[in-house]
């Protein structure tokens, strides 16, 4: 039974990003662009909040961090697919582009669940810039109309992001959240084997 009393204020932005999508559908189904435009933005906003929020109040957890990934995932779908509601062309006429960027995404997902039994939550420096450049390009896809540009910056740094998350997976052997990014975990590693007792 899922209960909320252990959850705190950082969770709950995530449980509203969850909670929002069904809402948002809705906007997307009876074709409210801009209706569902603004709360996209609200849901953007909500992820930015509760990463601060975390870290300012000190209440950063592995189960927070994989909640908040979950909301992001669930919020770049619900944008992505107001994106292809509102902007049918754009996407059909980048179709090919944006396959080939999901394949390592959904490659990065299979070797999470194969290695971890769920998806990762490194929240990487990289990552949290893709995140930045994603919700900026499908708002402002939707508020105005999409720039190639932007959708290009968007999808290389995407591919890049996603190369760095698989890398680290075979970096660490069991799930690990917040891993600023391959230097860091590489470092990190480095200092566990120099304290590690020598035989």
């Amino acid at each position: 039974m899922l209960t909320f009393k252990n959850y705190n204020i950082a969770d709950w932005f995530s449980f509203y990003r969850i909670f929002a999508a069904p809402f948002l559908l809705a906007l997307i189904w009876f074709d409210l662009r801009l209706v569902f435009t603004w709360f996209l933005l609200i849901s953007y906003s909500t992820d930015a909040i509760d990463g601060y929020l975390a870290r300012k109040l000190k209440i950063t957890s592995p189960r927070g961090s994989q909640l908040d990934s979950f909301g992001d995932q669930i919020t770049l779908i619900i944008g992505l697919i107001g994106l292809y509601n509102f902007e049918a062309d754009f996407i059909k006429t980048n179709l090919i582009i944006i396959l080939i960027a999901f394949i390592p995404y959904i490659s990065q997902m299979l070797i999470a669940y194969f290695k971890y039994g769920k998806a990762t939550a490194f929240h990487t420096y990289l990552a949290k810039l893709s995140a930045v450049i994603q919700s900026i390009f499908i708002l402002w896809s939707l508020f105005f109309t999409p720039e190639n540009a932007l959708f290009y910056i968007m999808i290389i740094v995407g591919i890049l992001e996603t190369i760095e998350e698989i890398t680290l997976i075979f970096l660490y052997d069991n799930w690990a959240s917040d891993v600023k990014g391959i230097y860091w975990a590489l470092r990190d590693k480095r200092r566990l084997k120099n304290k590690t007792p020598q035989r």
